[in-house]
């Protein structure tokens, strides 16, 4: 049995951090089963979730457990797709993986209503007299890592110009289309579901939400996606 290590869900998702949404999704596409743990971060290989282990193996970040569930199980996850598709979808899931996040990163944490309304939950474990002491030096911390990347460079306009750019090129390369690339999910639809969800979250104030629901398409495949994967998160009818 497959054990994936998670945060465990709130906000509205089905987990805070769009790369364990990711993995719930590539289990669930693939229909493996598999039980959840709540984890602690601090204990994983990497320092990071989501982390599975199966059968005594442990594998570390969603597009490692997507290897290894192609590998061992033998499931494709880009059945019928053509080089070109191919490409397609991992250069969508790279800008939503290695850009998008980091604005969504700004805008959780160094926002301090929306780290307040968010984040700031995730240090409720810590004993009270610490816990502003923790929040200060953890937020420190996301701070110097989005200078160093580059989006903590950039004026708050500015990053709104980048994420309407992002979600704008998501929206055209899904366009009318059921899934992201056609009439069935594949790989990249783990990754597209969860970082539209995690942007379009109403705990937020954020550009990008702003620019996802400018966008029909995507927050009605966002409701599809809810309903046949997560349907506790699905609108009542």
């Amino acid at each position: 049995m497959i054990v994936l290590h998670v945060f465990g869900p709130g906000f509205g998702l089905a987990d805070p951090s769009p790369f364990v949404s990711k993995a719930l999704m590539l289990l669930k596409i693939a229909s493996l089963d598999f039980t959840v743990h709540r984890a602690d971060v601090r204990k994983s290989p990497k320092h990071k979730l989501p982390v599975i282990i199966d059968d005594g193996e442990t594998i570390a970040d969603s597009t490692f457990i997507r290897f290894h569930i192609e590998k061992k199980y033998g499931f494709d996850y880009d059945a019928g797709l053509t080089s070109e598709q191919k490409a397609i979808c991992w250069a969508a899931e790279k800008l939503c993986e290695d850009h998008l996040y980091w604005m969504a990163m700004r805008e959780r944490w160094l926002d301090d209503n929306n780290f307040e309304n968010g984040p700031a939950r995730f240090f409720d474990i810590v004993p009270g007299l610490l816990r502003p002491l923790v929040k200060s030096m953890v937020r420190k911390q996301v701070r110097k890592s989005l200078h160093a990347q580059g989006t903590g460079r950039h004026s708050k306009e500015e990053n709104a110009i980048l994420a309407r750019r992002a979600i704008d090129t998501v929206a055209t390369l899904l366009g009318d289309k059921t899934y992201f690339m056609g009439d069935k999910p594949c790989g990249a639809d783990a990754t597209i579901y969860s970082f539209m969800a995690g942007g379009a979250c109403p705990v937020f104030q954020s550009d990008i939400r702003n620019a996802i629901e400018t966008h029909r398409n995507l927050l009605d495949y966002i409701e599809r996606m809810n309903k046949q994967y997560f349907p506790e998160l699905a609108k009542a009818a």
